[in-house]
């Protein structure tokens, strides 16, 4: 399977039965984008790692078992600012912005490390898929 396809399967399986369109899965790949502040996904990680939450993040990015995350813990790695910027472009309180990346989070960050690493090319491939380019 070539990364064209494995990618179309995350966009796919991250997205299935919210009819395509995911304001929060949208501004979460916003987020991650190679011009965010946050430094694509190796910060959003490193953010996770810096606020005490590295054997969660790093269980995402290993080809091991993904542990789970609270929404508490989702705040405390990503910070408050950041959980509201996010929360606003999804068009949602922080609350439920918090209890939703719970769960696309683990999700999101272990399909875009298949390997184990964190691999820019595949991260570029998945903002092509969303965009539907």
């Amino acid at each position: 399977m070539g990364l064209m396809d494995h990618m179309g399967q995350v966009v796919g399986g991250l997205l299935s039965g919210q009819g395509g369109q995911n304001p929060l899965f949208q501004a979460v790949t916003s987020l991650l984008g190679n011009n965010s502040n946050l430094g694509g996904l190796a910060g959003l990680v490193q953010a996770f790692q810096k606020n005490g939450l590295s054997e969660i993040v790093n269980s995402w990015v290993s080809t091991g078992q993904n542990l789970s995350i609270t929404p508490q813990q989702i705040e405390q790695g990503l910070g408050s600012d950041l959980l509201k910027q996010l929360a606003s472009q999804a068009g949602l309180s922080p609350q439920d912005a918090c209890s939703q990346l719970s769960a696309l989070l683990p999700n999101l960050v272990d399909k875009l490390t298949p390997n184990g690493t964190i691999e820019t090319g595949a991260l570029e491939q998945l903002f092509k898929l969303v965009q539907g380019k």
